[in-house]
């Protein structure tokens, strides 16, 4: 394979694992324009944020036994295609409660690209190259971020919050075209792999037993569940309390990950001195006393808007060096049950995010602190797990080596 066709891979996996995250940003900066249109409140709204994140962690779990078991391909046209219904749904939504629950559609659909991305990336590269993959694959989904909250921000003030599902409809459906005639099979079907539920188990626990993979996979999860408590708490604390615009918000949002992607890259540069596992702790580091300082500060009335998206610009792009690197040491040792593994690890990813998304809706109190109290008791949860198993280190050195 020549450096052209890599790059026409990594784009179209990009664009695969970008549009689940770029359904969740793209609607945020319209919370508060769906909550007046369907006579809710924001807090209900989040709830179609938490059925989302849901989705993603269940639908993972059902795609990555189908990915291993078909090839990559069909599933993928399968997931892509309900992801297209539903969002086609999610624009003509009469009350809250059907758009929690079309949401969850959206969701099982638009996660196929999470978990097939992941596990061709498995399939096409050399071990030693998967984290500098999944750094440039973080640097063409991370204009997701940058873009969909100002184009959400922008189709909402002139055009209405339900054209979001619009814009969400054709690019579903863009990406269902480059699949189906430009991504190549990496995987053909294996028929010796069973869909019964104790063999698809017994996969999963396999996958389960290997340490080095629940390490990373865990901390990973942590680490990116202060991500989705900022995302589920955001809208409020920079609209409501800050008082940024629709507008503004957009932008904020997008500098934010434009860290994420600055740290991916400057992590593809750090590779080159230190393994990966060295470079995830000390990213480790970083975001844990970020997320800490943003806690104080809130807490004591200390920062303003600016010094907080500040500490999150920082949070941000210590998560951009632990996203590639433990996402490749987890999936390292595994080959032939490289699905299962990306499943997994993609649910617990969206599960913790969802318990994460939900306890910022349920500590609500018209303050930051719920949002910024789970933002830095992640990095607790993330970075004890990354120290606690220094036992571990050796081997995951040996697998990133």
């Amino acid at each position: 394979m020549n450096k052209k066709q890599q790059n026409s891979i990594i784009l179209i996996l990009g664009a695969l694992a970008a549009l689940g995250p770029f359904a969740i940003d793209m609607y945020l900066p319209g919370f508060p324009a769906i909550a007046k249109d369907l006579k809710t409140d924001i807090s209900h709204v989040t709830l179609s944020l938490t059925s989302y994140f849901i989705g993603i962690s269940v639908g993972q779990l059902i795609y990555g036994p189908l990915v291993d078991r078909y090839g990559r391909k069909k599933p993928l046209v399968f997931g892509l295609s309900l992801f297209v219904l539903a969002a086609i749904g999610c624009a003509f939504v009469p009350t809250v409660e059907w758009l929690i629950a079309l949401r969850l559609l959206l969701a099982l659909g638009g996660c196929v690209g999470m978990v097939a991305s992941r596990a061709v990336v498995r399939d096409v590269f050399p071990v030693e190259d998967i984290p500098k993959v999944f750094s440039m694959l973080v640097l063409v989904m991370g204009v997701a971020p940058i873009v969909a909250p100002t184009i959400g921000g922008f189709v909402t003030a002139h055009l209405g919050w339900r054209y979001i599902f619009a814009v969400l409809t054709l690019i579903g459906f863009l990406v269902l075209l480059a699949v189906g005639f430009l991504l190549p099979e990496s995987r053909g079907a294996d028929p010796t792999l069973s869909l019964k539920p104790k063999r698809v188990l017994g996969d999963f626990l396999s996958v389960l037993k290997e340490p080095v993979f629940l390490t990373y996979a865990l901390a990973a999860s942590a680490a990116q569940a202060g991500m989705f408590a900022y995302i589920s708490g955001s809208p409020f604390v920079f609209m409501e309390i800050f008082g940024l615009s629709e507008t503004h918000y957009g932008w904020a949002f997008g500098l934010n990950a434009f860290g994420f992607i600055t740290g991916s890259q400057v992590n593809r540069l750090a590779l080159k001195r230190r393994t990966s596992a060295e470079v995830t702790q000390t990213a480790g580091v970083v975001q844990f006393l970020a997320g800490m300082l943003l806690l104080v500060g809130n807490y004591t009335g200390f920062l303003n808007a600016d010094g907080s998206l500040l500490l999150i610009f920082c949070y941000m792009f210590s998560l951009g060096f632990i996203g590639p690197n433990a996402t490749a040491l987890a999936l390292a040792p595994f080959a032939r049950n490289a699905g299962s593994a990306s499943a997994l690890m993609g649910s617990f990813q969206m599960a913790i995010g969802a318990l994460a998304s939900a306890l910022v809706s349920t500590l609500h109190n018209g303050t930051a602190l719920p949002m910024t109290s789970v933002m830095a008791g992640a990095t607790v949860v993330s970075l004890s797990l990354l120290l606690g198993f220094c036992k571990y280190s050796k081997r995951a050195l040996e697998v990133s080596a």
